[in-house]
């Protein structure tokens, strides 16, 4: 919990600094791109508010040095092979100038290197069919770069409200964090705990207020450090399932394999190619048109951060039963095909203005809709 609190507080005050400072560095670390199809600020914001968790966690490292080195040593390796993933990302939020392909590139360097340093491969994965070429160190190999890449770039897709990507992966992390504590690992448990509060510290800004975004260097690094712990929580505990990571992660990993299906496949254009359809954003559109009254500053922050809470419920109900059935992989897998079937047809029902009634708050009726119906009267 020490490690925790002081990710937290550092978190904080960096995370601070930067919004603070914004008028200084604003012209290069801002998005001043408020019409794009995956856009729902109405104000120009820092995009770098990744330093922030990244220093959190660099602080804990310090201090765990002087209590408990090995655990010291192995979030200092995993802060140095995330370098590139990180740095890749925040050279784009300055610049706006790496591409994707890149940005991709560097995420799997990044897990190469964790593959070098710590040996964390993916070796077993209960797929019928697939564990006999895991056996293969360099088809393991080839898999956890694959495996990371792909969660960092989905937890990059899912950035797009106040504290949605942020309290995804809290609680992805709090769920590591208890597993870890189960199977009597408790250098994962910490380090997953540390970087709870690493973003929290960021959270506290993001959240309702939108005062900071995480960006692309965040929410590489965040997916990667997310991904590795994962990961390092197989190689070093037999008894966890590896079905336990991919339903604890499902979440943000369906939206990207369903977004390149539904673009590819049903659009016709490149899986690259942004667009305002995913499920968030249709939350934000169709659901929550009840939220649509003042074209204030004020009022689309408010609107914006209410989107969030509807993806934190759809995130814990995969990461809830994955907690509750960690070692047992069949179960795991019928979650998994739950979960990808119940996301479907969630998403079609919104697609076609067919919102279930539990998605629907009341309407709440605006001043200015009171003085209409009392002029009727």
């Amino acid at each position: 919990m020490v490690y925790l609190l002081a990710a937290f507080a550092v978190s904080l005050f960096v995370t601070l600094l930067i919004v603070h400072s914004a008028k200084t560095h604003g012209h290069m670390s801002s998005d001043h791109d408020l019409s794009g199809p995956q856009k729902f600020h109405s104000t120009p914001v820092p995009r770098i508010g990744g330093v922030g968790p990244v220093l959190g966690l660099l602080a804990v490292m310090g201090g765990m040095f002087f209590v408990d080195l090995p655990a010291a040593m192995l979030l200092g390796t995993l802060l140095v092979c995330g370098i590139p993933a990180f740095g890749s990302g925040l050279v784009e939020d300055f610049t706006k100038r790496v591409s994707p392909r890149v940005r991709l590139t560097a995420v799997g360097v990044s897990a190469l290197l964790a593959v070098w340093l710590l040996d964390a491969s993916i070796t077993r994965t209960e797929i019928p069919g697939l564990d006999w070429l895991v056996a293969i160190p360099a088809v393991a190999a080839a898999i956890a770069v694959f495996a990371v890449a792909g969660i960092a770039n989905s937890i990059n897709i899912v950035d797009g409200f106040n504290g949605l990507a942020s309290m995804c992966v809290v609680i992805m992390l709090a769920a590591l964090a208890y597993v870890a504590a189960q199977v009597g690992d408790p250098t994962i448990s910490m380090l997953a705990l540390a970087g709870i509060g690493a973003v929290l510290g960021f959270f506290v800004w993001n959240f309702p207020a939108g005062l900071i975004f995480l960006g692309d260097g965040g929410a590489y690094f965040l997916g990667f450090f997310v991904a590795e712990l994962s990961i390092l929580l197989l190689v070093r505990n037999p008894e966890v399932s590896p079905l336990f990571p991919l339903l604890v992660c499902i979440y943000p990993v369906f939206e990207t394999l369903f977004s390149i299906y539904r673009r590819r496949f049903i659009r016709a254009v490149p899986p690259s190619m942004p667009d305002g359809i995913h499920l968030h954003s249709l939350i934000y559109r169709r659901v929550m048109r009840w939220a649509v009254g003042s074209r204030s500053a004020k009022a689309l922050t408010r609107r914006n951060s209410l989107t969030s809470p509807y993806l934190w419920l759809l995130c814990m109900f995969s990461v809830v039963p994955a907690v509750l059935f960690w070692s047992n992989s069949a179960v795991l897998a019928g979650f998994l095909t739950l979960f990808g079937v119940s996301y479907v047809g969630l998403y079609w029902r919104i697609v076609r203005f067919k919102s279930p009634r539990w998605l629907r708050l009341p309407v709440r009726r605006t001043a200015h809709r009171r003085e209409a119906d009392n002029s009727r009267i």
